[in-house]
């Protein structure tokens, strides 16, 4: 039996994107008033370089087929158990349905942020290593603006998106995650351990019903440290 009907794939142009340029240069360990060389130069030239890009996309599916299990801290999607934890599961209830997605930046970006780290320019790599993790997020962004559009006509509302790795919800789940999206979702696989190729990507899931509410992240809920969203 297949589990999947057709997960939707788009395709974004860099263009398409909300970029906050202040929260990179603060990644980057500057403020936007006092970034020396050659930050500024570089952070210049990524940006025209990621204005080419081709590969940057994202693949959502929603599934109704869902329950939420608080004795057990998860949730089940097409009879796949997701054991995400207390907060998450917690900050899905009352979910009726559920969007996983997966975004990514692309192998490109990835491919070169590696490239110049491990050789001739590392201080280089390292802002396209940053620049490729706001990509993710931001067709994260626009993934979850589009559900949330999709689902308004029902009179139903969204969660904000939880990701595997946080929250003590454990990567490995990340393998049923990608069958529910039809494998390889786009062009995005999984080594070994779980972790995603191209390393600019992020995966997760959304809570859709009439009774779910949008709530900021709470930083002091999550153990994370390296997040992109803790200041």
């Amino acid at each position: 039996m297949s589990i999947v009907k057709t997960a939707t794939e788009l395709k974004f142009h860099f263009r398409d994107l909300v970029i906050d340029q202040d929260q990179i240069i603060k990644l980057l360990g500057y403020s936007s008033d006092c970034l020396p060389e050659p930050f500024g130069s570089y952070l210049n030239e990524t940006i025209r370089d990621c204005s080419h890009l081709e590969d940057i996309r994202g693949t959502y599916q929603i599934i109704e087929d869902v329950e939420l299990v608080a004795r057990r801290s998860s949730i089940l999607a097409n009879h796949l158990e997701f054991k995400v934890g207390k907060t998450i599961r917690k900050e899905l209830e009352g979910a009726e349905k559920l969007a996983f997605f997966v975004s990514t930046a692309g192998s490109t970006l990835s491919e070169k942020a590696v490239a110049l780290l491990g050789g001739e320019d590392p201080v280089l790599g390292y802002v396209y290593d940053i620049l490729g993790g706001a990509i993710a997020e931001a067709v994260g962004d626009k993934l979850q603006q589009l559900i949330r559009q999709r689902v308004k006509k029902d009179g139903c509302n969204i969660t904000n998106r939880y990701s595997p790795g946080y929250c003590h919800w454990d990567v490995s789940d990340q393998y049923k995650l990608f069958r529910l999206l039809g494998g390889s979702p786009s062009g995005v696989s999984l080594t070994p351990s779980s972790l995603m190729n191209p390393v600019k990507s992020i995966s997760g899931v959304i809570g859709i019903g009439k009774d779910v509410h949008f709530r900021e992240y709470q930083c002091d809920l999550c153990q994370m440290k390296n997040c992109f969203y803790k200041k």
